[in-house]
């Protein structure tokens, strides 16, 4: 059985969650149990209290069937404690205590998705598919996911061993001194020929706005303008809608972004550009994905892809298309629930799909890593269906067909520390690409301009 939870060594990711406001406790009888179904509940509880071999409380009893009950909804709903709460809030900030690290429980093992630069995680080498099969010599098989995040975060100076096991090699130790983790969400680089370069590794409170001064430093150094620009979403397991939404909406004059449908009239949503919000008008932009472009990541690239402002290059991504509501239980930490699906301007739905790249650019083999391919959101433990697109909006563009063709359950992953490198010859291929078709730029305005997408 594979189960997985995106999580960057406490920090959750991927979830592009909405926070609302406290939640009173549900009445009884709004909540459509029965008076049957508490004693059940009740009962059992009482059951192991008492007759348990060893003592356990009922506040921990309690936690577990409410982290029960919501983790098997889907892959991303999830009870949260007070520490859990307070933890996931000081993440999604951007700066946090640990090591580093994305990783995702398969098969009871935590296993390392991506390490973030300049962290002690990437200076030890650490690559994506190492399992961590122990932590200060103790095993970590059958250890819920949070318990091994709280294991890896302590105070900034100390160390913490972990063994480590890589593809077919004997099991090695590592030991790492933790220490803060600031995440620099935006990396850029102006190219010498013009072309400018952005990589997202997450999208936190800080991206929109460093976002917007890489664009405007480009402009203003860019000897002859700007030519072309590449924003790298490889290994970007996403984080807040908003800066999503803003990232995109600095290329796009007006129209639509992403649209958010639920159950309830309440969770319909639609997020719109600025009416003159394209920092970059006419100049040609490449979007880079692959399998561990996950949710924030996935409604920027089909945002550009549907709006015909971007060329979107590399590999099939996650396909995580699902939104979170983060619910606050006064004094009880919060409830991450599933709420609702996005869909991009044109209608279709990212979630189990994601987004295929227009143009496929595979990772050679020898920038690969060696621990084996990486799980897509279609190969988790109760992830949802794709449910087919919304009625097209007129002038969206036309849905993507490719999709379901591509899709797969795996990816192949890329060495973390070629990502940007003069080797990456994904990144190769997307500056030739933008070399050759820098002459056209005009067009990609008309086009852009003449399917705004929904408002």
């Amino acid at each position: 059985m594979i189960k997985s939870r995106l999580l960057i060594a406490g920090f959750i990711a991927g979830a592009s969650a909405i926070a609302v406001p406290l939640v009173a406790a549900v009445a009884v009888q709004e909540s459509g149990l029965t008076g049957q179904d508490f004693a059940v509940l009740a009962g059992v509880i009482q059951l192991v209290r008492n007759d348990y071999v060893h003592p356990v409380g009922s506040d921990e009893l309690v936690k577990d069937a409410l982290k029960g009950m919501l983790n098997r909804l889907d892959p991303h709903s999830d009870y949260m404690d007070e520490q859990e709460f307070k933890d996931s809030q000081a993440d999604t900030a951007g700066k946090f205590g640990g090591l580093g690290m994305q990783i995702s429980e398969q098969d009871g093992v935590p296993k390392i998705i991506a390490p973030i630069d300049g962290t002690p995680a990437a200076r030890a080498k650490l690559e994506p598919g190492d399992l961590i099969v122990t932590i200060d010599h103790t095993s970590t098989l059958g250890v819920s996911l949070q318990k091994v995040v709280d294991q890896l975060r302590g105070d900034p100076g100390s160390n913490v061993t972990i063994s480590i096991l890589r593809g077919k090699q004997d099991p090695f130790d590592v030991t790492l001194t933790r220490e803060i983790i600031k995440v620099a969400s935006v990396k850029p680089e102006l190219k010498p020929d013009g072309i400018g370069y952005i990589r997202i590794t997450q999208f936190g409170g800080d991206t929109s706005d460093s976002f917007k001064k890489a664009i405007t430093d480009f402009k203003r150094n860019a000897n002859g303008g700007v030519k072309g620009l590449v924003i790298d979403l490889r290994d970007d397991p996403g984080g807040l809608l908003t800066a999503a939404v803003d990232v995109a909406g600095d290329l796009l004059d007006g129209g639509s972004v992403v649209s958010i449908h639920g159950r309830h009239t309440d969770d319909q949503h639609s997020f719109d550009a600025p009416a003159h919000g394209d920092m970059l008008p006419g100049v040609p932009v490449v979007v880079l994905i692959n399998g561990a472009s996950a949710s924030a990541s996935e409604i920027v690239a089909g945002a550009l892809q549907d709006r015909h402002r971007a060329t979107i290059m590399g590999t099939q991504s996650f396909g995580k298309g699902s939104v979170q509501t983060i619910v606050p239980l006064k004094g009880h930490g919060a409830v991450r629930l599933t709420t609702a699906l996005y869909y991009t301007p044109s209608g279709r739905s990212i979630q189990d799909e994601g987004i295929a790249p227009d143009v496929v650019v595979e990772a050679p083999k020898d920038q690969q890593i060696s621990g084996g391919p990486l799980l897509r959101e279609a190969a988790l433990q109760g992830a949802f269906k794709n449910p087919g697109p919304l009625k097209q909006a007129p002038g969206a563009g036309a849905p993507q067909a490719a999709a379901s063709q591509v899709k797969s359950t795996t990816s192949a992953p890329i060495k973390a520390d070629l990502i940007g490198k003069p080797d990456d010859a994904q990144l190769k291929a997307a500056l030739t690409y933008l070399d050759a078709h820098a002459g056209g730029k005009q067009e990609s305005t008309r086009q852009q301009r003449a399917n705004p997408g929904p408002k």
